[in-house]
């Protein structure tokens, strides 16, 4: 049973709102979602899931001779089947508070809108990173349990062995790399559907109405070529503010073992895209970073930041590929081994 007041909205929370005609809410829950700002969306190909084709071994080929035959051959290719999941959300506000104030119901029902709208962004960039659908099978495949290994060669040991860990993460928007998934017959994106007037009951079992709305948003991650995404793991936050670990070369070496990593600049008109790289790290790497290649000394070789125009947004650059500050990536991953 909800609770009134933890669930719905009640008088006095319309009270508190009621100044939004003088002044707007200040959002300060707001986080930084740059994930989706980049993303490269398909539709799944099997209602709900993703089915990808890899290939995992090319076919052979020989030397050939005048009145000789050729060879056979074929390739391998394994398969790869991805699932969706969905985010959802139900807002209820009693239509006796929405009669109180006539005037301003479009308002609050768009300011408690905006609400879900970030709520819903938020969870969707964290389930991108760190969803695992072993855990719970609700959710679907994030980046994090794709890239878990040190086994794995795109992703780079950081040296941290504590709890404070933080990673820094290349990952390559397109077709042929790394993709959004949405089901079919579903739009991307956030969806808010008006359910009307509902007849709803409170903690004593007692009626009364609300007008409803709900928001819905589908997605998941397909990864379709994983060796254009790389992750430099395991990195000390206590080591990065001690001026320990240089992030320029962690960021080095990973780039170095993407696949296509000349490919990264944004395509023109006309051109086939080789996909889209984009850099991502949460606030403290990025400012530790920032710090680094400035330093000026004369034994100083890092790669500078360099601002860059994309989409009419100034970003900073680091060879050439947009760093993106992400408010849901943390610096409490356990140890990647």
């Amino acid at each position: 049973m909800a609770i009134l007041g933890l669930s719905y909205w009640n008088l006095i929370d319309t009270l508190k709102a009621g100044d939004m005609v003088e002044g707007s809410v200040a959002e300060v829950l707001c986080q930084a979602n740059p994930f989706m700002k980049d993303a490269n969306v398909q539709t799944c190909n099997k209602g709900a899931r993703h089915l990808v084709n890899i290939r995992s071994g090319l076919p052979s080929v020989s030397w050939g001779a005048l009145y000789q035959g050729t060879p056979q051959g074929k390739g391998n290719y394994t398969q790869v089947e991805d699932s969706t999941g969905f985010i959802e959300g139900l807002s209820g506000v009693d239509t006796r508070v929405l009669d109180l104030y006539p005037k301003q119901t479009g308002q609050l029902r768009l300011m408690e809108a905006q609400g879900y709208f970030e709520a819903i962004g938020q969870t969707a960039e964290s389930a991108i990173w760190y969803s695992n659908v072993a855990v719970n099978g609700k959710q679907f495949h994030g980046l994090a349990p794709r890239y878990n290994s040190l086994s794995n060669p795109n992703v780079v040991n950081g040296g941290g062995t504590g709890s404070d860990n933080a990673s820094i993460w290349f990952v390559t928007h397109g077709d042929m790399q790394t993709s959004v998934i949405v089901p079919e017959n579903i739009p991307a994106g956030i969806q808010r559907q008006d359910m009307g007037r509902q007849r709803v009951l409170d903690g004593n079992g007692n009626p009364y109405y609300i007008e409803e709305e709900k928001f819905t948003q589908h997605l998941g991650v397909s990864v379709k070529d994983w060796r254009f995404n790389g992750r430099a793991c395991n990195i000390s936050i206590a080591a990065v503010q001690a001026g320990t670990v240089s992030l320029n070369a962690l960021m080095r070496k990973v780039f170095y073992r993407l696949q296509g990593r000349r490919n990264y600049k944004m395509e023109g008109p006309g051109e086939v895209s080789p996909g889209r790289t984009a850099i991502y790290m949460n606030k403290t790497l990025i400012e530790a970073l920032d710090a680094e290649s400035t330093n000026s000394r004369a034994t100083d070789n890092f790669v500078r930041l360099v601002p860059k125009e994309i989409q009419g947004e100034e970003v900073q650059t680091w060879r050439g590929m947009p760093i993106r500050e992400s408010d849901a990536l943390l610096s409490t991953e356990t140890v990647v081994a």
